[in-house]
């Protein structure tokens, strides 16, 4: 049942971890320009080709024989997942560390060609290198055998967690308190850095 559990985990970080993240908030001005259904056909192909990448690139790792070089690249993951988590909680002084990355998506979103190409090119430079980017990464090496189930989880929750943010962001934004679902996404990296390292050392 292993593909299942890392369809489900995988579903659930990239679900939380989108929430009010700076993907979300482009995808609600991308929704106000065009339909929705073209908006969540570019979230799927944009989530396929970025963390297809990273679970793509992870699974030829975690099915290497080199045992040596698989165990300091999982400290290496698991440590980034307990930085993203801690670094979270941090108080936050300045909002200036995306903040061009940030520009030029909102430059990308002014041009004038097909929206499904664009929203899709979109989703895959806001991703790419981004935590959940690394969350998938770090699923592969975990489960480098179910890249479809990892991969499905990614599409899923990401698309689920940008509908919310389409068909009730009002509602979001009047109900929900955003400090809870960042202490949520955090709370998850930890979790998964901790338990990635119980895994390490203390599995089979």
């Amino acid at each position: 049942m292993d593909f299942v559990y890392a369809f489900f985990i995988t579903f659930s970080i990239i679900f939380l971890s989108e929430l009010g993240d700076k993907t979300q908030l482009l995808v609600l001005s991308f929704s106000n320009k065009n339909r929705v259904s073209n908006v969540i056909l570019g979230i799927v192909i944009g989530t396929f080709f970025s963390h297809g990448l990273a679970i793509l690139f992870g699974s030829k790792i975690g099915n290497l024989n080199n045992e040596f070089f698989n165990f300091y690249l999982k400290i290496f993951t698991y440590s980034s997942f307990l930085l993203f988590g801690i670094i979270g909680f941090l108080p936050k002084q300045n909002k200036k560390e995306n903040s061009t990355k940030i520009s030029f998506l909102q430059k990308l979103s002014n041009l004038k060609v097909n929206y499904i190409f664009l929203i899709a090119i979109s989703i895959f430079v806001g991703e790419f290198g981004d935590k959940t980017f690394l969350s998938s990464l770090g699923m592969s090496l975990q489960f480098p055998n179910h890249k479809i189930s990892l991969l499905l989880g990614c599409i899923f929750g990401m698309v689920a967690s940008n509908c919310i943010a389409i068909f009730f962001a009002k509602f979001i934004s009047s109900k929900l308190n955003h400090n809870f679902i960042d202490f949520l996404s955090n709370l998850i990296f930890i979790v998964f850095g901790i338990a990635g390292f119980l895994g390490l050392f203390f599995g089979n």
